[in-house]
């Protein structure tokens, strides 16, 4: 097997045993790259210079002992471009910020120093993080590496064509409404959603502040429970972040689910789910019974008020974090004014594409005066409600089971024209995002034109060990990345 189809733990081992060096899995993935991004362009901006030469640097510190040999030590990783790494590019892939380096480290890049990362680049995203398909980045539109004529979901949609592509081995993504778990889906990869707090957002550019979260797109549970370990925690630079004890989350993987308790939402099973999504999902479902799992069908029927709510939320918040993008402080500014309105105005006009301004007057609109109890409040009070269902849900049971897509990816094209036939793709995620709540999206099959379908397992509060054990015990059955692979045609 080739260094660039090992997950992570694998390259772990063979560092630890000096089978291979730093230098050489910095450099199989940087020729990678070379030759797929071409096709899939998955990145906004590369690194590989830099890599090698930490690379080097990093293989001659193992050597001499400066830095102890724990097998991460110079691990390449690709980031979501809208999470700030200190004197590197960071654009949201906007116009708005295409200019923009970063002055400083967000928490998540300083944890990973600490382990002595390499980063391969920059990943592509839909336009600060609004959209479903890595359609809306104002550079280039992203392919899935299973299908390059298809999307490869959004907003990470750069970060989970290049884990699938084998062009990093792991990833960063965020994840508002789904942006981690429905492009993981797409794309056949694991991605997890940690509880919001769990990761400090420091240095992430907002989007909609009280449900951004960032967490990892791997290839299999073993890696997305160790990028875990390194990146959650408590900072003090964040006030949303929590104090939790430090847990090691790869401890919790113990290939067992005799007795544990999976709830299976009828609502999620319903119209507009794709039969063969259904079908495979099910089968998944089926596999959980015959390893122990005691399966109940229940009622959580918050999937049609969790979107509207979702999207109102989401874009009040975007209104106002987007404010900051005023053609004066940062960011683009245009040539064509005369005066400090038409700085404004043709900055923010010229500077932004046409999703995020369509998110920004629904943003704007719900918090406007005469609007703000009908809509925004209101949602607020959806909010509560959708909370309430899931504590409900997780007095009797573990594990909320649902597909992770009503759909497995589609051509590119077809849906970028019509915005709500494109929020409707954030249906089985977005309650998630509202309620704060952990969940992971694993792969459990293909359909007919070998896309990929995805499953996703939903957790209480904190709780990521119940869910990262429950994926990792399909995981070791079923063997996904064993029985099917990208294949790269257009």
């Amino acid at each position: 097997m080739e260094i660039i189809d090992l997950a992570v733990h694998e390259l772990q081992e063979k560092l630890l045993k000096k089978e291979i060096t730093v230098e050489q899995i910095n450099k199989e993935y940087t020729e990678r790259m070379k030759i797929k991004e071409p096709d899939v362009q998955a990145f906004v901006s590369t690194l590989e210079e830099q890599a090698l030469e930490k690379a080097k640097e990093i293989d001659r510190k193992i050597s001499t002992g400066e830095i102890l040999n724990d097998g991460l030590a110079g691990i390449p990783i690709g980031i979501k471009d809208n999470i700030c790494i200190k004197g590197t590019k960071t654009t949201c892939s906007s116009k708005m910020l295409e200019n923009f380096e970063a002055p400083y480290n967000a928490t998540v890049i300083e944890k990973l120093d600490e382990k002595n990362s390499i980063y391969l680049g920059k990943l592509n995203m839909d336009e600060f993080a609004m959209g479903a398909s890595t359609e809306y980045s104002a550079f280039k539109k992203t392919r899935n590496p299973w299908n390059l004529n298809t999307v490869p979901g959004g907003s990470s949609g750069g970060s989970a064509a290049a884990v699938a592509a084998n062009m990093v081995p792991w990833a960063l993504g965020s994840d508002t409404g789904g942006s981690i778990r429905q492009p993981a889906s797409f794309c056949g990869v694991v991605g997890l959603k940690p509880t919001y707090g769990l990761v400090s957002r420091y240095g992430i550019v907002a989007f909609a502040s009280s449900l951004d979260q960032i967490g990892p797109i791997t290839k299999d549970v073993k890696d997305a429970a160790i990028l875990l370990n390194i990146i959650a925690g408590k900072d003090e630079k964040d006030t949303t972040s929590i104090t939790i004890d430090k847990k090691d989350y790869t401890k919790c993987l113990k290939n067992d689910v005799r007795g544990l308790k999976i709830g299976v939402p009828k609502e999620f099973f319903g119209e507009g789910i794709n039969p063969e999504v259904k079908e495979k999902v099910e089968n998944a479902i089926e596999k959980y019974r015959e390893l122990g799992a005691e399966i109940e069908e229940i009622s959580l029927d918050i999937a049609k008020y969790s979107l509207a709510a979702y999207y109102i939320i989401a874009c009040a918040e975007a209104s106002s974090n987007l404010g900051r993008f005023d053609g004066i402080r940062y960011g683009y500014r245009t040539e064509n004014f005369e005066n400090l309105k038409d700085i404004f105005v043709n900055s923010r006009s010229e500077g932004f594409g046409d999703e995020v301004k369509r998110r920004i007057i629904l943003g704007t609109y719900v918090l406007s005066s005469g609007y703000y109890d009908a809509y925004y409040k209101k949602a607020q009070q959806v909010r509560t409600l959708v909370k309430r269902e899931f504590e409900n849900a997780f007095k009797k049971y573990d594990v909320i089971l649902t597909p992770t897509s009503p759909t497995v990816a589609y051509e590119i094209g077809t849906k970028s024209n019509n915005p709500l036939e494109m929020y409707l793709a954030d249906i089985c995620t977005v309650s998630v995002n509202i309620a704060g709540l952990p969940a992971i999206s694993i792969p459990c099959g293909v359909d007919k034109n070998n896309m990929p379908i995805g499953l996703q397992l939903i957790g209480n509060r904190f709780e990521e060990e119940t869910i990262l054990n429950a994926a990792y015990t399909f995981e070791q059955v079923f063997k996904f990345r064993e029985k099917f692979k990208p294949e790269f045609k257009i």
